[in-house]
């Protein structure tokens, strides 16, 4: 059964990232439904720790078609390491993760041959929006302050396999609380990071000007605020033509947890 909190909030379920998380040792997943992000292949959870998460929660799994071993043109090796019940999000690869070789491979053909193991897959649209909606998959892209606008153009352009988002989540209202959890991500956003000051904090020390800018961002790029807030926001998401909303627990999620108990501080 989902979560109370899932259900309260309207979100699809979580998304997981190896480097911040022990996956090895989770047993108390609160949503049903789970993704795992790829945050390099010295990161990627073990095919026995893969398989357990896919018994506890309906898994999904972000695949970099660009990375060795998963690359569906050549080394592929990892595939075998994925549950078979598992889900797959087929995406280009963040380059921070990847080698200089591994960057220079060509995106669309991969996610052609990706779709063609995983029919089902959904494609993973930051830095390639063009390319992912050639593919007419469910389009996963990043929450930005135009995702609804976007998202109903995409409709309106006749798209009709899905839509997903992917929406980083701070159940707080708390300011310094946002910026500790979301100052980072925001700020590298590239309408962000030209609107903020030169060397400017990017935390909750954050002062002036870039408070302001980091706190605005904070309410484009992620859901944010108490419940009430939240749910507010994935309904309109919803309301635009939004398929799934996965929210991804930007302060732990442990602190995820505990506001479902009340906290939203």
């Amino acid at each position: 059964m989902l979560s109370d909190r899932l259900l309260e909030t309207g979100l699809d379920g979580v998304a997981l990232k190896p480097r911040e998380v022990d996956l090895a040792t989770l047993d108390d997943v609160p949503f049903d439904r789970v993704t795992v992000d790829f945050e390099g292949a010295e990161a990627l959870p073990s095919p026995a720790t893969l398989e357990r998460l896919a018994d506890l929660s309906s898994l999904r799994v972000t695949v970099p078609v660009r990375a060795d071993g998963f690359d569906p043109l050549g080394d592929d090796r990892r595939w075998a390491d994925l549950p078979a019940d598992a889900d797959v999000a087929l995406v280009a690869g963040n380059p921070a993760y990847l080698s200089a070789r591994e960057r220079r491979r060509r995106i669309a053909p991969r996610l052609a041959a990706g779709l063609e193991r995983a029919p089902d897959a959904w494609v993973g649209t930051e830095g390639i929006e063009s390319v992912a909606r050639e593919t007419g998959a469910t389009q996963f892209d990043l929450l930005g302050p135009d995702t609804e606008a976007r998202t109903r153009a995409l409709l309106d352009d006749g798209h009709d396999g899905g839509v997903a988002v992917y929406a980083p989540t701070a159940l707080t209202a708390d300011d310094d609380a946002l910026l500790a959890a979301l100052g980072p991500y925001v700020s590298r956003r590239r309408p962000v990071a030209a609107a903020l000051p030169a060397g400017a904090p990017v935390d909750a020390s954050a002062m002036g000007r870039a408070r302001d800018v980091l706190l605005s961002a904070c309410r484009d790029y992620a859901v944010v605020g108490d419940l009430a807030a939240v749910r507010e926001r994935v309904e309109a998401l919803r309301a635009a033509g939004v398929d799934h909303v996965v929210g991804y627990p930007a302060r732990g999620l442990d602190a995820f947890r505990a506001s479902s108990h009340g906290s939203s501080s």
